[in-house]
């Protein structure tokens, strides 16, 4: 067989053995698991930076683009209910239309909101534009819930806050393929004292029913 005989025998072997595994639904699986890796290794390096430099440090998750990014402040952060900024200094439009009718409310009186900035650590903000880690080809977020938040947010930006002295927020972060059902993907939960990341299979059961439920064992 001559070398060109060979590599179109291997050409061959490659393109069956992906399609098979894309039939199968192995390849969607092997880059569900990546992408909740990459997740529990964001949410771990966060909670440890927190300490490590006494900041407040949030993990901003863009549902739409679904990617990843660290964000670090330099003033202490309240989070605040009913407030789609959280008490930071207010990012998208509608946050900023929401923060100026607050300050009209109040008369003026001007509240100092922390800023936060992309932090260059644990292989965030490589670019420097600070467009944070993808999910992976074809994985989407279907819904994220953190302690703040009235309802699971399935667009726009969605936060998880981390404080120093090793304290985050009770958590529940849901990714899927997204060509797959709804009940097929991957629930992670987020720990509020310890920062650990449960994974769990499946989508369907909603997790903050789970985690009412478990609230005995004092983990969540």
């Amino acid at each position: 067989m001559t070398l060109v005989e060979v590599l179109v025998v291997v050409v061959i072997i490659a393109l069956v053995s992906g399609s098979l595994l894309a039939g199968s639904g192995q390849l969607g699986s092997a880059r569900l698991k990546r992408a909740s890796a990459m997740l529990v290794a964001a949410v771990r390096a966060a909670f440890t930076r927190a300490t490590a430099v006494s900041k407040s440090v949030r993990l901003v998750l863009d549902l739409d683009k679904a990617t990843v990014n660290l964000e670090e402040s330099q003033q202490p952060m309240l989070v605040q209910r009913s407030d789609d900024s959280l008490g930071a200094d207010p990012v998208t439009e509608a946050q900023k239309h929401a923060y100026e009718e607050g300050q009209r409310v109040l008369g003026g009186l001007v509240i100092p909101r922390p800023k936060f900035r992309s932090a260059k650590a644990a292989g965030f903000d490589r670019s420097g534009d600070g467009s944070g880690r993808s999910l992976g080809r074809g994985v989407i977020f279907k819904q994220v819930q953190s302690a703040h938040d009235d309802a699971p947010k399935t667009e726009g930006l969605a936060y998880l806050h981390f404080w120093p002295g090793g304290q985050t927020e009770r958590s529940t972060i849901v990714i899927k393929m997204e060509k797959s059902d709804d009940g097929a993907g991957l629930t992670l939960m987020v720990s509020p004292l310890t920062g650990r990341v449960t994974v769990a299979s499946g989508t369907t059961e909603s997790p903050w029913d789970k985690l009412e439920s478990e609230r005995e064992d004092g983990d969540f």
